[in-house]
Formats: C-alpha cells, structure tokens, sequence
C-alpha cells in the first residue's frame, strides 16, 4: 500500500522505458506450465520490442509474493515450482531464452536482456535460491513524507489539486500509505 507498483511504473514513464507488466494473479493457471511459458512469452516480447524500437523495456511483476509465494498450510503447485524456475533460468542465462520447446542453437536464438522488476512485500516467502545474490537484488522502500506527497501529487495531476493541498492532506493524515489516498480520492469521485 505504499506505492511500490504505482512508483515503478512512474520511473518507466518518466524514463520513456516500456514496461510489459504482469500481476500475480497471472502466475496461476489451470493449465500446468502455463504461466512460465507466459512470463517467457512476455520476456522476449519486452526483448523484440528493444531490438525493433529502440526503446528500453523491462518486465514488471507485481507483487511477486502474493503470485508465488509460500504461506502457512500452503503446499504450493506445480506452476509455482515452474515460475520460480522460469524466474531461475532467466536470471542464469538472459540472453537465451525459449519461446517454446525447441531450443534454437544458431545466432538468432540470442536475445536482449530486459530488466525484470518486482514488487512484494515479503520477498521470504519465495523460495530462497531466487532471490540469492547474483540472481536478484532487493531494495527495502519506505517513503518518506515528501516522497508520499510526490506521489500524490502525480496521482492527482489529473484532478488540478495543487502540491500544497498534497502536503496538506498528507500532513493531515500520517503515516497512512498510498493506497489510503488512493481510497480518498475513489471515494470522492464515488
């Protein structure tokens, strides 16, 4: 609730960066080995798009934990243990990366590496291999308050309220997340 998601997908904008964006809620399916298959699918959509725009691209997962994450009495499923591998094998090897099940050898089966960003809030209930040095990097965020006020005030660009009304607001309500504004502002256009 405070703002991971919205933060990243504003950084993108602001870099003129595409972000190919997927939900945890993506990570589960009825058919078994399908939501690494659509994780691989999304990669090398990001990579094509690199290679023929020109722009960058990044892969973004949202809230990684609550898709594949273990949690108490929970057994997981297959397609948690092939996303967690799917995640494995492209922070091993990024460059090579298949579409489906034959493995190209020659010169064209290389592709672009893409960034892979992902949100969560308890990153300890992935499986603890994945997120090791070397495969991920993890960055703890806490806005403070002037960076809660940068973010509302980008949230409510849209509605005219001035930096000052944002400071105000914040200042009124603290320590509340994000999302809490974000519920302010739906619950005046309700």
């Amino acid at each position: 609730g405070c703002g991971k998601t919205f933060n990243v997908e504003l950084a993108c904008r602001k870099m003129g960066m595409l972000p190919i964006v997927t939900s945890a809620g993506e990570l589960e399916d009825s058919t078994a080995g399908e939501p690494g298959a659509m994780l691989r699918r999304r990669y090398l959509q990001a990579a094509r798009a690199m290679r023929e725009t020109g722009k960058l691209c990044c892969l973004i997962i949202s809230d990684l934990d609550a898709g594949i994450g273990r949690f108490k009495d929970d057994l997981g499923t297959v397609n948690n243990q092939i996303t967690h591998g799917t995640l494995m094998n492209i922070c091993d090897d990024p460059n090579l990366v298949s579409e489906g099940t034959v493995w190209r050898t020659d010169f064209k089966s290389t592709n672009a590496r893409v960034p892979i960003i992902v949100t969560g809030n308890d990153f300890g209930k992935l499986y603890a291999p994945l997120t090791r040095d070397g495969r991920m990097d993890l960055w703890m965020w806490e806005p403070n308050r002037e960076e809660i006020v940068e973010m509302l005030e980008a949230m409510m660009q849209d509605d005219g309220l001035k930096r000052e009304c944002c400071e105000t607001l914040v200042d009124t309500f603290p320590n509340q997340p994000l999302d809490f504004f974000g519920a302010v502002r739906a619950r005046v256009y309700d």
